[in-house]
């Protein structure tokens, strides 16, 4: 688009495009893809790693959309040396045939252009995830090239695209088979993205999370770039009552697994039926899991059928409970959270023409839902409730002790608040503030140790930078309840500096800081503390983390003079890399950092705090079942999930410092 060089306002009775040249003339159209190229991330979110993964699970929301209807039983995704990437399905395949309207194979008018697709009408796809038809014309659009093979009525059939979705000539017959399906190869540009390296962790624990909700679909991921051909492959026949199971193995469940399938309904004006699958079962923990999905899509940020399930097992666990005498004050009941804790739920609804907030999909709005699922969880969970008395019990002791904790979290709450009032200013007596009330520029540097807060206070930028020391290894909160949680001083350290508060106190309008660092050693006991400090926060103050408000600062563990210059370096490999490039130099043995006590200031700043130098890396939930699934295996009770962990992760291990 063209960009007008100076805007002014117009004088009384003057037109504005008079007088800033503004006319017709500069409406430039982008035809194609090119708005895509554009403006990459209205798209796919980002163009860093975020981004990168995205294109593959476009691609594979196509085929799981086949699986859907019920014509697809295998997916494959495979990952080459050279960058690339196959989604391959056993489905219908693509329609070969010439569109009537554009001229055009119906392969090229999938590849090519914006919002076309068999999902819009109803008559291709009677529920589907990829409803804005955008996905796989933008995975073409922002690759280097892509070639697309299609199995179908007894052909092979394929059309190759280059820079970013210009056809290399029309759809072609290549061979003769007796299959069906679609197989889609790409490679990301380098022009748009910069890191084209795929996790391969990332990638399998999406396609293991869309088995789960695929039952009986197979769903295969191949690492090629390894020389062993690293492989896995995902069939769940029990859906999300193993997804249940999965996320509750390092865990301690108190009951066997609710679980109901296919509550269904017609809904006037569409040919299929809405679904609803749920599966529930809680665990001897404080913390409450409830993941949602719509059409397989996971909706992180909840939406009516989310609400409808929580609205139903705060009602039906009170009405039990009422019923059976374990509530005997008139006025007493469970709150949403009491009824929560220790809970993994899945909620997984399938219906025609999804509403949701955005290309990415986050949040379902279709209002209708959340009455068809209230009423299906009220029904079922009543019932599952009267035939399992003994296991409804311990559910309902289990709400009992979370009402409990709930009330004596809200008096330590009090206490605190009461401290601050009389103390007269509400913030730990160790925080080192800034000067600057705007929260948008100000840091709160949480270091580990009074010798580093010393060494960080000298060193910071007074005015932006605030410095929070605190005493060694802070409570481990994934094996604590939120009332032994907040007695916790250095957690109540935490909590008043930041000044969002927590639990029904918070508020993040609040906060004082948009950035909080963790600021620890760079070896072992560093990453210990800082994961104990993610951990508080991903399971207490989790709207921070989505917020994009937590970072993790990277102190280097190596200095290396060459010369008059020192070269700071965060890791052996890079340690090494730099002696290779200066082989035949006199270098002195590299410094080793210990601890942060053992900079100076001045190499503190430059190093680890200093705006322009400083590496900064942003905690993000990209997705929470995972991120559940992590933290309670390395700081859950089970000991052997944990040894299993290290094992399976071990050959990933490329710095290991002991």
């Amino acid at each position: 688009m063209k960009a007008v060089a100076t805007v002014r306002r117009a004088p009384p009775g003057v037109i504005l495009a008079e007088i800033s040249g503004y006319d017709a003339a500069d409406i430039d159209v982008m035809e194609g893809l090119e708005a895509v190229r554009m403006r990459p991330g209205m798209y796919i979110g980002s163009t860093g790693p975020r981004g990168l993964h995205h294109l593959v699970y476009e691609v594979v929301d196509n085929s799981i959309d086949e699986a859907l209807a019920g014509f697809c039983d295998t997916v494959h995704v495979h990952l080459y040396p050279d960058g690339g990437v196959s989604v391959a399905d056993n489905g219908r395949g693509i329609p070969i045939d010439i569109h009537p309207d554009l001229g055009i194979s119906a392969v090229e008018v999938v590849m090519t252009i914006l919002h076309a697709g068999g999902k819009f009408g109803g008559a291709g796809y009677g529920v589907s995830g990829g409803l804005h038809g955008v996905g796989v014309s933008v995975v073409n659009a922002l690759s280097k090239r892509l070639v697309a093979e299609v199995c179908r009525g007894g052909g092979l059939y394929r059309m190759s695209f280059h820079d970013g979705g210009v056809p290399e000539g029309r759809l072609e017959r290549v061979g003769d088979t007796s299959e069906t399906g679609t197989t889609v190869t790409f490679w990301p540009d380098p022009a748009i993205f910069e890191n084209r390296e795929y996790d391969y962790d990332v990638l399998s624990r999406r396609l293991r999370e869309l088995a789960f909700l695929n039952r009986g679909v197979m769903i295969r991921v191949t690492d090629g770039r390894t020389e062993d051909g690293l492989h896995q492959g995902f069939r769940f026949d029990g859906g999300i009552s193993d997804f249940v199971a999965h996320l509750n193995s390092s865990k301690d469940p108190i009951h066997r697994a609710i679980v109901f399938f296919s509550e269904s309904r017609m809904r006037e004006g569409v040919s299929v039926p809405d679904e609803v699958e749920v599966a529930l079962q809680w665990n001897a923990g404080y913390q409450n899991n409830v993941y949602s999905f719509a059409n397989t899509i996971n909706t992180h940020e909840g939406g009516v059928h989310e609400e409808g399930f929580r609205a139903a097992l705060t009602y039906t666990l009170n009405a039990y409970a009422r019923t059976h005498n374990f509530l005997k004050d008139r006025d007493q009941n469970f709150t949403g959270d009491d009824c929560r804790e220790g809970l993994t739920a899945i909620v997984s609804v399938k219906l025609a023409n999804p509403q949701f907030e955005g290309q990415t999909k986050t949040k379902l709005g279709n209002t209708e839902m959340k009455g068809f699922v209230q009423k299906a969880v009220n029904d079922h969970l009543a019932d599952w409730l009267d035939q399992h008395p003994a296991e409804a019990k311990i559910i309902i002791e289990k709400c009992k002790l979370a009402a409990q904790g709930r009330l004596a979290a809200k008096r330590a709450r009090d206490l605190t608040r009461r401290k601050s009032v009389f103390d007269g200013s509400g913030l730990p007596g160790k925080l080192v503030d800034c000067t600057s009330r705007n929260p948008a520029e100000c840091e709160l540097f949480i270091v580990e140790g009074d010798s580093a807060g010393g060494s960080a206070v000298k060193a910071r930028d007074a005015r932006t930078q605030a410095i929070l020391p605190i005493r060694g290894k802070i409570l481990n909160v994934e094996k604590s309840n939120l009332e032994r949680s907040l007695r916790n001083t250095e957690i109540q350290s935490i909590i008043s500096a930041t000044g969002a508060g927590i639990g029904e106190d918070f508020d993040i309008s609040k906060i004082r800081y948009h950035k909080l660092v963790t600021l620890a050693d760079a070896d072992v006991d560093g990453s210990h503390i800082r994961t104990l400090l993610l951990t508080f926060f991903f399971r207490y103050l989790p709207e921070i983390v989505e917020a994009g408000y937590v970072y993790a600062a990277q102190p280097p563990l190596y200095g290396q003079k060459i010369g008059n210059v020192i070269h700071y370096l965060h890791s052996d490999r890079e340690l090494e890399v730099l002696r290779v490039e200066n082989a035949g130099r006199r270098m002195p043995p590299a410094q080793r950092f210990k601890g942060l006590g053992e900079m100076d200031y001045e190499e503190l700043w430059d190093t680890t705090m200093d705006p322009e130098k400083r590496i900064l890396r942003r905690v993000t939930i990209e997705d929470a079942a995972m991120a559940d699934e992590i933290f309670s295996t390395l700081m859950g009770d089970d000991v052997e999930v944990r040894k299993e962990f290290i094992r399976a992760n071990a050959g990933d291990v490329r710095f290991l410092d002991i």
